[in-house]
């Protein structure tokens, strides 16, 4: 049961009324008055929740997320009807320009989220002027830690999608924000880092709730962040951390990883929680990302979606050709298969591939219509790439007091085991291979390929340019309001 999901939804109903213009409009608007009593120690959790609940993807952001974040990579191709999402197929043939409406709604989406994380940090510092018992002190520090976290996670994203962003850490006058100019990807990595290691004192090692984020959830999203920065040292240190905590460990059936039995399992160290409260119709807590990429035009109504970001021909060779089958098994949903679970998905769909990782069998999908995927969650950050993180970190020459003891061929291989892999060496090449076999279609792909300058080679075909198309451009729209911001150069504005 999605206790905590269920919780968001009704704490966030009741700030709805003061705060969803807030989190409705651009990220650059001025804090609401809230009317909130910052006195009762009830409340406090409430702007953390709204945080929260900013992160699910709405139906039109869904669409944007798998196309910006992984249908320009070589593993996913734009999917749905020939005659739709012709805006997403500029990004599966690198065609696109600043006016491009996905990229624009992803600038928004994670500004949305970091002005939500803004909020709730502000807020803390009113419930800590406010409450004075040492408990309620103690969770003003934990949900301020929380808050960081997902802002972090936001700003994490921009930067690897964008490169140079604007650096909003609190309520700014419309005047500022009007000419706010970017800040560099290192300087956003050391703003990220600060928030991490906040979060990483405050937060507790875990909840009653399911689906919140703690120290460990900061733990891991820092050695991540690290990887991107290629500052080895630290992504091995906190990779190491969460690992010595012996507190997570990999799902030995690779399925139920994605399941939705699955969630919030020992290996989830972050997800975005979605959920239908079991309901035909009315408000739930539901976010799109399933749904967005269910089988186009399969029936009934509960098994389809928009068939959008669906599996390549490249990734499915790369599955063959290694054996990788347990992987390939649950990652690739053809059509004309009968699933375990008795769901048929129909010959006349129109891809001969769907995400099998975002497979929602019909019995969970009790909206009145079209309602699949609705009660699953989105995998963030799982322990399988805490282990990869580590084992890459150690490859590129890291060097630390390993509390855990494990060697990079461990991390590796205890991967590789989990999928019925022979044991590796860890090597670059091998992790590489790793990394996208273990998270294919969960939007790794392109930015390890950048990340590892890859890209310009392997995403050639698809009309990748060196130099030019690292980062996306920053949308057009939003520097019409915001004359601080410059275009992003070889891109034509």
């Amino acid at each position: 049961m999605k206790k905590y999901i269920i919780a968001i939804f009704a704490i966030c109903a009741l700030m709805f009324t003061s705060c969803a213009d807030f989190l409705n409009i651009r990220t650059e608007a001025t804090m609401p008055t809230s009317g909130m009593d910052y006195s009762k120690v009830e409340n406090i959790f409430q702007p953390v929740s709204a945080a929260y609940a900013s992160m699910r993807l709405g139906e039109g952001e869904a669409q944007s997320y798998v196309a910006v974040l992984e249908v320009a990579s070589d593993d996913a191709d734009k999917g749905s009807d020939v005659t739709d999402g012709v805006t997403v197929k500029e990004l599966d043939e690198f065609t696109f320009t600043p006016t491009n409406n996905h990229i624009n709604n992803m600038w928004v989406y994670f500004y949305n989220i970091v002005s939500s994380a803004n909020y709730a940090i502000e807020s803390m510092d009113k419930f800590q002027e406010a409450v004075s018992s040492e408990d309620a002190l103690k969770t003003v520090d934990q949900c301020r830690g929380e808050a960081k976290i997902i802002r972090a996670y936001a700003y994490f994203n921009l930067v690897r999608l964008f490169g140079a962003v604007p650096k909003i850490d609190r309520t700014m006058t419309s005047q500022e924000l009007g000419n706010l100019p970017a800040s560099s990807a290192e300087e956003m990595y050391r703003f990220i880092y600060e928030d991490l290691d906040e979060a990483i004192s405050v937060c507790p090692e875990s909840y009653m709730e399911q689906g919140r984020y703690t120290k460990y959830t900061a733990m891991a999203l820092k050695a991540k962040v690290a990887l991107y920065a290629k500052d080895w040292k630290e992504a091995a240190a906190q990779a190491d951390a969460v690992i010595a905590s012996g507190k997570f460990s990999l799902v030995p059936d690779f399925k139920q990883v994605f399941s939705v039995e699955g969630e919030y399992g020992p290996e989830s160290l972050m997800e975005i929680g979605s959920d239908d409260l079991g309901q035909s119709k009315g408000n739930a807590p539901i976010c799109f990302y399933a749904f967005i990429q269910g089988p186009r035009n399969n029936t009934p109504s509960n098994l389809q979606g928009w068939g959008f970001k669906v599996p390549s021909q490249k990734l499915v060779d790369f599955l063959t050709e290694r054996g990788d089958d347990i992987r390939k098994a649950v990652t690739l949903l053809p059509r004309g298969a009968t699933t375990a679970e008795g769901d048929l998905i129909k010959e006349t769909c129109p891809n001969p591939y769907y995400n099998g990782k975002v497979y929602t069998p019909a019995i969970y999908n009790t909206w009145s219509y079209n309602g699949y995927g609705f009660d699953h969650n989105m995998r963030l950050l799982r322990y399988a790439d805490v282990l990869l993180i580590y084992a890459e970190a150690l490859a590129q020459g890291a060097s630390i007091d390993s509390k855990s003891g494990y060697s990079a061929d461990q991390a590796l291989n205890e991967v590789r085991q989990r999928a019925g892999l022979a044991p590796a060496a860890a090597t670059l090449e091998v992790i590489y291979d790793e990394r996208r076999a273990e998270f294919a279609m969960e939007e790794n792909r392109f930015f390890d390929l950048v990340r590892t300058g890859q890209a310009a080679s392997v995403l050639a075909s698809k009309g990748f340019k060196a130099n030019k198309n690292e980062v996306f451009p920053t949308p057009a729209n939003q520097i019409q309001v915001n004359t601080g911001l410059s275009n992003t150069p070889g891109y034509t504005y």
